[in-house]
């Protein structure tokens, strides 16, 4: 699934993304305010790739994006790449396990392990949480 955004010349303003995400509004700036939170020299970033794949919002530092925010109708998706001390202690770890399948079953590439987690309501932002504080730790 594509996003909601795909109009090159019009990066999405936060009123646009309350309107597309609805009730996940707030889940969305709730992992927004705890990546800066936990990460202070972070910057947030909409960068556009190619139609298809539309606008998407990137937090990152000089190196590396610590979370991606992929929105979409009603809900977006949270996406990280992790590695190998990443992956390693997000496995240890006491994440919901349907996540941990997943960033088990993702392939491998240079740069580490991909996932995408649907933020749909409330239930996963512990988790996702203690994925950023990962990323930012390793």
């Amino acid at each position: 699934m594509q996003s909601i955004f795909t109009q090159k010349t019009k990066q999405p303003t936060n009123e646009d993304l309350k309107k597309a995400l609805g009730k996940t509004f707030e889940m969305w700036e709730t992992l927004v305010q705890y990546t800066i939170e936990v990460y202070p020299i972070a910057t947030e970033e909409w960068k556009f790739t190619t139609e298809k794949f539309g606008w998407s919002f990137r937090i990152s530092d000089k190196k590396r994006v610590i979370v991606y925010l992929l929105p979409r109708e009603n809900f977006f998706k949270a996406a990280f790449v992790f590695g190998q001390k990443a992956y390693t202690e997000v496995l240890e770890s006491n994440i919901d396990s349907g996540i941990i399948e997943t960033l088990k079953e993702a392939k491998v590439y240079a740069e580490g392990r991909g996932i995408r987690v649907d933020v749909q309501d409330k239930s996963l932002i512990k988790d996702l949480k203690k994925l950023i504080t990962i990323k930012v730790e390793n």
